[in-house]
């Protein structure tokens, strides 16, 4: 029963009624088909034809059997052009997940070129920490997501590829007072709200140091894009890994705190899957792309 070419012979055979003209549309000698008839009766304990000089005519159990091949063999049919779409990638769905620096830049580079590569894919992409990814990943919510890994390393769970390493840097609005002093000094920070994402922590520690602060932050948030808008309004202080503020300030849109540029941390992003689970075709197309953009950005 299990095998398809049975039931695939049997089918020809009830739509041609005859053996010679039903061995000869499935590429088949006639004894060749008739053995596998009777091996298809056999495996199944009944007589599905009656044998006639000239034709064949179905029994009872012939037409029942008839019904439920053609179900099979529409199904087969089916699945193989699922999977044959799926590897194509002309459709299907991805579920991804970024933190909040990969998610200013890496993430919606690699997407753009991913949505234009296939365009038939749907996409979903989850915004938040890497706490709330790695869960979503083992809750099979997600199929991969890039985030900082300080604290997933070691998780035995998952499938870590690191990503490039770039410096953390304090950053401001153009206009910002503390840009008129000749020379910044660390309690000068203390006078401006620090805002920042939700901090790994050794992240923490090295900016608490600088701040004078166990909790430097005074405004979190897991939106980046909300940050920068923050900063852009007001006196606020922010911080982000120097490749998602690099346009930015080249651009003039955001200036960056000398000689505070570094604040002796960097990013440590990756791209994170589940060991034990090999992935989708679109996922792993996506996981080339985000390589390969983070491969386009000099490294600090």
């Amino acid at each position: 029963m299990n095998d398809l070419r049975q039931l695939r012979h049997f089918v020809a055979l009830a739509e041609h009624g005859h053996f010679a003209r039903a061995a000869e549309a499935v590429n088949l000698s006639q004894p060749a088909l008739s053995r596998s008839i009777q091996a298809l009766e056999a495996s199944l304990g009944c007589s599905l034809l009656d044998r006639g000089p000239r034709q064949v005519s179905l029994t009872a159990h012939g037409r029942l059997v008839l019904e439920h091949a053609r179900r099979l063999l529409d199904g087969s049919r089916a699945l193989r052009s699922a999977v044959t779409q799926l590897e194509n990638l002309d459709s299907g769905e991805l579920r991804l997940g970024a933190g909040p620096y990969p998610a200013a830049r890496l993430v919606p580079r690699a997407l753009g070129r991913f949505a234009s590569q296939h365009p038939g894919v749907r996409v979903q992409l989850s915004l938040e920490n890497w706490h709330s990814l790695r869960q979503k990943l083992v809750d099979d919510a997600i199929e991969l997501f890039v985030a900082d890994i300080r604290e997933l390393q070691g998780d035995p769970m998952l499938d870590i590829v690191p990503l490039r390493r770039h410096a953390g840097t304090l950053f401001c609005r153009p206009g910002h007072p503390l840009l008129e002093q000749d020379r910044i000094r660390l309690n000068d920070l203390g006078r401006y709200a620090l805002a920042g994402t939700q901090l790994p922590v050794e992240v923490e520690q090295a900016i608490g140091e600088l701040a004078g602060s166990e909790k430097p932050l005074g405004i979190e948030c897991d939106n980046f894009m909300v940050l920068k808008a923050v900063v852009a309004e007001s006196d606020v202080i922010s911080m982000a890994p120097w490749d998602v503020v690099a346009e930015d300030v080249n651009a003039g849109r955001l200036a960056v705190l000398e000689p505070l540029a570094s604040t002796g941390t960097s990013s440590a992003y990756g791209v994170v899957s589940l060991a034990a689970r090999s992935l989708s075709p679109a996922a792993r197309a996506m996981r080339a792309l985000l390589l390969e953009e983070d491969s386009r950005f000099p490294a600090d």
